[in-house]
């Protein structure tokens, strides 16, 4: 399924460790984009959903347009939600689009005997199968919540400096 939650877990993790040198928004957003051809090819049908969009150089390109639509996306919404500081660096904005296109790659190359990460070079696919999916689920959850508590730590302890 398309725009799985699951691909948040790193992220957050990212966001975490990262503070405010790391946009969460403009990673999440990098993960929908990247889903987008995988979401139409199956609503058309196509018996191959991971295509160029879940490749490395396309990640390249949807990291690039993530980056440019995502920084200023993500300000005007940081400003609606009344955000302290909702101004955000362009390398953060970056940091979240490239992060978050390769780092979607590496699951999906895990689990769909589709992808084809290293095209156009080889179709090969060897990390098809390296681990198994529910090992792959429980990996992106412990990342979420790792990431969660190093935020709310960071957030915590930078309040009472």
């Amino acid at each position: 399924m398309p725009f799985t939650p699951l691909h948040l877990g790193p992220g957050a993790l990212l966001k975490g460790v990262g503070g405010d040198r790391f946009s969460f928004l403009v990673f999440g957003g990098s993960q929908v984009l990247i889903d987008i051809e995988p979401g139409y090819r199956m609503l058309a049908g196509d018996p191959i959903l991971h295509g160029s969009s879940h490749t490395l150089s396309g990640a390249l390109v949807i990291g690039g347009i993530a980056t440019l639509a995502g920084k200023p996306i993500s300000e005007f919404v940081l400003r609606r939600l009344g955000a302290a500081r909702p101004g955000m660096t362009w390398t953060a904005a970056a940091l979240g689009a490239f992060l978050g296109t390769y780092s979607h790659l590496l699951p999906d190359a895990i689990m769909h005997s589709d992808m084809k990460p290293w095209a156009p070079l080889t179709n090969n696919n060897p990390l098809y199968g390296a681990i198994s999916i529910s090992a792959l689920h429980i990996v992106c959850v412990v990342l979420g919540i790792v990431g969660g508590v190093f935020f709310w730590f960071r957030r915590n302890t930078r309040q009472t400096r």
